[in-house]
């Protein structure tokens, strides 16, 4: 069973979705846990103790004053001992609590207080997900390392229809399971990551860009992190955030880009281009809007990131991608030389489930002596394989 050995405790807060962890608990009991849970006040008024007692076979702890155990300083135990915390469901109560640094409950001083990995999985109203203060909130925690169970589309409680259901127990099984599968072969290595489209202003409301998301970057950051590595993130301000606690430089232009790579490559090991930067910039750019029709544009060439990093890399590994829309092996190979890269990853941006903004790719990992072609996967499968790649390198 691939939880053997593991002990985990679910937290379950005051939500409608709290009769999903009854499924969840039983899940992970089936595969081997030591499952332990701890309720808040109002997840009571939606499941009983008992069911959850039932399921995981201990005591499910609903008072932070409650004394009938053995005498230990309970939370503290807990947060010691459990390998992994879920919150299902995590309402935005209890990630507004977490962000903010209240301990005013059992279950949020257990979570304040642990070291283990700590997986959320929101379930609230739309409106709430979307929040100004929740959206803050959720970002402040992925940047501390928290792991998110996205949210899924669909009918709730309260009769919209929308975002905002807790993902399915055996989703949040998945995730769970590769949070602690996860390997440490990267302890010790530091690891540069691009990410995103950059943009080339042509005045002040408009720019040159591209599609890309970051999302395929953003995956490569976090599965490094949760493999050991120190990683560096440099990525333009609306590309998708790791969902891990890594350095990251914001940059908006490609010259911009050039220089952060090339300052913070002398820091790194490994240096995968995951970004999109333009390769082309406006000569001039305009102090205020453009008013005229129609709009010439004299362009100039920006440095290219990749084969700057190619040329100093010295004993550093460099991986770059490759979007192509035909010929994508010889296109990708030639690219590959090029550079100077060790790795390309390529994809044919027109097939459907591997273009931009997408959460799937197809891809091809190329090397100077190998051509793998990968079936249809998610990016965070996918940075996986790319990592398991660089080692052999």
């Amino acid at each position: 069973m691939k939880l053997s050995g593991k002990t985990i405790t679910v937290g379950v807060t005051g939500g409608i979705a709290a009769y999903k962890a009854c499924e969840l608990v039983s899940l992970l009991k089936k595969a081997g846990a030591d499952v332990h849970v701890v309720m808040t006040q109002h997840a009571t008024q939606f499941v009983a103790p008992l069911s959850f007692e039932a399921l995981s076979g201990n005591r499910a702890v609903t008072d932070m004053f409650d004394t009938d155990h053995e005498w230990e300083i309970g939370h503290i135990s807990l947060a010691k001992k459990s390998d992994l915390f879920v919150v299902a469901p995590a309402t935005a109560n209890i990630v507004g609590k977490l962000a903010c640094g209240i301990a005013d409950d059992f279950l949020s001083t257990t979570l304040m207080a642990t070291k283990a990995p700590v997986v959320l999985a929101p379930a609230m109203n739309t409106g709430m997900l979307t929040s100004a203060a929740y959206t803050a909130n959720e970002a402040t925690l992925r940047a501390r390392g928290y792991i998110f169970a996205e949210s899924a589309s669909g009918r709730l409680a309260c009769g919209d229809d929308g975002k905002g259901r807790m993902a399915e127990p055996q989703e949040i099984l998945k995730l769970i399971e590769s949070v602690l599968a996860v390997r440490k072969d990267y302890a010790g290595k530091r690891v540069l990551v691009t990410a995103g489209g950059t943009r080339e202003p042509i005045d002040p409301v408009r720019f040159i860009g591209n599609r890309s998301s970051g999302k395929m970057g953003a995956a490569i950051a976090a599965a490094a992190y949760e493999r050991g590595a120190e990683v560096i993130y440099v990525a333009t301000p609306d590309a998708v955030k790791p969902n891990a606690a890594v350095k990251t430089v914001t940059v908006s232009t490609t010259a911009e880009m050039y220089r952060a790579v090339l300052e913070e490559t002398e820091n790194a090991d490994i240096v995968i281009k995951a970004a999109a930067p333009a390769d082309y910039a406006p000569e001039a750019v305009a102090e205020n809007k453009i008013k005229s029709g129609e709009i010439t544009l004299k362009l100039k060439k920006n440095p290219d990131i990749a084969a700057a990093v190619g040329k100093i890399k010295g004993e550093r590994k460099l991986v770059i991608f490759s979007a192509e829309t035909e010929n994508l092996k010889e296109n990708a190979t030639r690219k590959l030389k090029k550079k100077g890269a060790d790795m390309v990853v390529a994809n044919n941006v027109l097939t459907p489930g591997a273009g931009f903004s997408t959460d799937t790719n197809i891809a091809a990992i190329i090397t100077e002596k190998s051509f793998v072609q990968l079936d249809k996967m998610t990016k965070r499968e996918l940075a996986d394989v790319i990592l398991d790649e660089i080692i052999k390198l």
